[in-house]
């Protein structure tokens, strides 16, 4: 029943003021209700992160000209048609007047489908109510507000020392201090951009193809860009309770440009425990992580690996830049939230029977195999095989393959999976001992300083120095090893062979590590799609069909899990029943190799 009519049969009624009583506290309870049942999703901002960069804020003609300054030309010198303009929110309410007709070039040859215009203006700009010579244009009359959200407009900043900006710093060469942010500090500002419809809107023609079917908290995980100059809690956009601290580039926040910064070991820890501590702390329908679009499936499969959740969690990034022609992150959130809300990703108890995704393009990456190919829209590939592209957003939402690999709740080497502390190994001048490492603190979240050491080597052909081969030849991978047992107690190697296979002396070299008590991976090179063969006698861990990345990844979370390998006490001339030790641990780091 409308409430218009409930109203007016409770005024005539004695008891008028129960019944309105009763049916306003029905509304709410509805409203309470339903907004209990709306989704809610965590949206997690990562390192580099296109998908919350913006174009430069060049300052429009309409301000060069205001201050008397040369104006923005084209190549040839002439002047530019158009002003560029930015998402900006109004100081105070405005009120336009609208030509009919100029929505599209089509509208009036339709004219007689449309309702009278507002009113008319003549050739001065006045308004008028009704038509006063024909030459007057119909208007629709609108009052703007600030409330409305972001508006298209010119760009009207200067430089304090009003020169124009022309780029996101004061010069070419500036310092940091010298230049502004353009990555975004959370994803709120970019998913309000995508809703309000100013880079484009939705197939129907409308606005809020994100807000109208959920809600989000944003989370600044290892955030692009940061608050330098620290911010008040009233004025978070993100999941927050007190005021942020005043941020430093490289260690709060990680942008490419226009200073780029890359996260560092520690920050592994950080984007895990973030990511860990909000699922399992609200009532979640899905997460999102957001990341550079070179890095993100290194990031989305390690948080296959350690987040405990049974909920879907979708990766994304964005080739292009927000504002450019063809950006392609808005179309790859909203591609996210169809997954999220679709549930086909759930079993029959409502779980999670995918793991952590890569949604591209329209295409569903498992994050395991996912791996950035192209500097394109869409440039990803599916290593290590078939079936690393599990099916397409469609819509429907369409699965081909599901994943047989262990993944998130399911996963060995989760949160809830890790001990405490595990044995590392230190030592120096060929003399190893066994240190306990502590990997959790006391509320159970990682420590940043105990995330293993994991590189890099790759085997080449015609490396070799003389005929036999010496195992000293291999200088980086012995310097690695005494580095490594004296800085990190905690490390590993992996190793990229042709399909796997290693030959003298880098594979004596490696065996010296292992001896040591750093256990080594070995995989194919590259893009090679090729199952390394099982070798049960030698002091290597197979990486089965893994890209190196990813099993640099695989191989810190065992490290987490297992600790180091039982170190031989001369790693270049062990005992039997050394060696044997080494096998038997090197079979618990297989089991999960074979199975994640």
């Amino acid at each position: 029943m409308r409430l218009q009519a409930i109203v007016s049969q409770a005024a005539m009624n004695k008891n008028s003021t129960i019944l309105l009583g009763l049916y306003l506290f029905s509304c709410v309870y509805l409203s309470a209700a339903l907004a209990q049942d709306r989704p809610r999703i965590a949206v997690f901002s990562g390192p580099n992160a296109t998908i919350q960069n913006s174009v430069p804020l060049v300052s429009s003609n309409k301000v060069r000209a205001k201050e008397g300054l040369p104006l923005l030309v084209n190549p040839d010198g002439s002047p530019v048609r158009f002003d560029h303009l930015a998402p900006q929110r109004l100081a105070a309410p405005v009120e336009v007047l609208i030509e009919q007709f100029t929505g599209h070039p089509l509208e009036n040859d339709a004219s007689q489908l449309y309702g009278p215009p507002d009113g008319y203006v003549d050739i001065g700009g006045t308004f008028y109510a009704t038509r006063q010579s024909p030459g007057d244009k119909p208007v629709y009359r609108v009052t703007l507000r600030p409330e409305d959200g972001l508006y298209l407009l010119p760009y009207m900043a200067m430089q304090a020392n009003g020169s124009p900006w022309d780029g996101s710093c004061a010069s070419g060469d500036a310092p940091p201090e010298r230049c502004r942010q353009s990555f975004y500090p959370d994803a709120s500002r970019a998913f309000e951009e995508i809703d309000r419809g100013v880079n484009g809107r939705n197939g129907r023609g409308t606005a809020n193809p994100l807000s109208s079917r959920a809600d989000f908290d944003f989370y600044r995980a290892v955030p692009p860009g940061g608050y330098t100059q620290g911010l008040t809690e009233e004025k978070r956009t993100d999941t927050g309770d007190r005021a942020i601290s005043p941020e430093i580039l490289g260690e709060d926040f990680f942008p490419y440009e226009p200073h780029g910064r890359d996260p560092r070991l520690q920050d592994l820890a950080r984007a895990a425990n973030v990511v860990q501590g909000a699922l399992a702390g609200e009532d979640y329908a899905g997460a999102m992580w957001l990341e550079s679009s070179f890095t993100v499936a290194e990031t989305a499969y390690w948080l296959n690996l350690l987040i405990d959740t049974q909920i879907p969690i979708s990766a994304n990034s964005s080739q292009r830049v927000r504002g450019i022609i063809s950006n392609d992150g808005d179309r790859n959130l909203i591609d996210s939230l169809d997954y999220i809300l679709s549930k086909a990703w759930a079993d029959d108890e409502g779980k999670d029977r995918i793991g952590t995704v890569l949604l591209q393009a329209e295409q569903i990456f498992a994050s395991r195999q996912a791996a950035k190919d192209d500097a394109r829209p869409g440039g990803y590939l599916a290593l290590g095989g078939h079936g690393g592209i599990l099916g397409t957003v469609g819509p429907p939402v369409t699965f081909w393959f599901e994943p047989t690999t262990r993944h998130t709740w399911q996963s060995a080497v989760n949160f809830s999976q890790l001990p405490v502390s595990v044995p590392g190994v230190q030592g120096s001048g060929g003399k190893v001992e066994t240190v306990e490492v502590r990997i959790k603190d006391g509320e159970g979240f990682l420590l940043g300083q105990a995330i293993p050491k994991v590189t890099m080597v790759r085997y080449n052909r015609y490396s070799r120095d003389s005929d036999p081969a010496r195992v000293e030849e291999e200088v980086e991978v012995l310097a690695r090893v005494e580095k490594n047992l004296s800085d990190s107690p905690l490390s590993g190697l992996v190793a990229e062979g042709l399909g796997g296979i290693i030959y003298d002396p880098l594979r004596n070299a490696l065996d010296i590590a292992s001896l040591s008590g750093i256990p080594v991976v070995r995989v194919s090179r590259g893009d090679e799609s090729v199952m390394v063969d099982m070798n049960p006698s030698d002091f290597s861990i197979e990486g089965n069909n893994l890209s190196p990345i990813k099993a640099r990844l695989l191989l810190t979370a065992t490290l987490m899990k297992f600790g180091a390998l039982p170190p031989a006490a001369d790693p270049r001339n062990p005992t039997e029943e050394e060696k044997q030790r080494v096998r038997d641990k090197i079979h618990l780091y297989q089991e999960v190799f074979n199975t994640h």
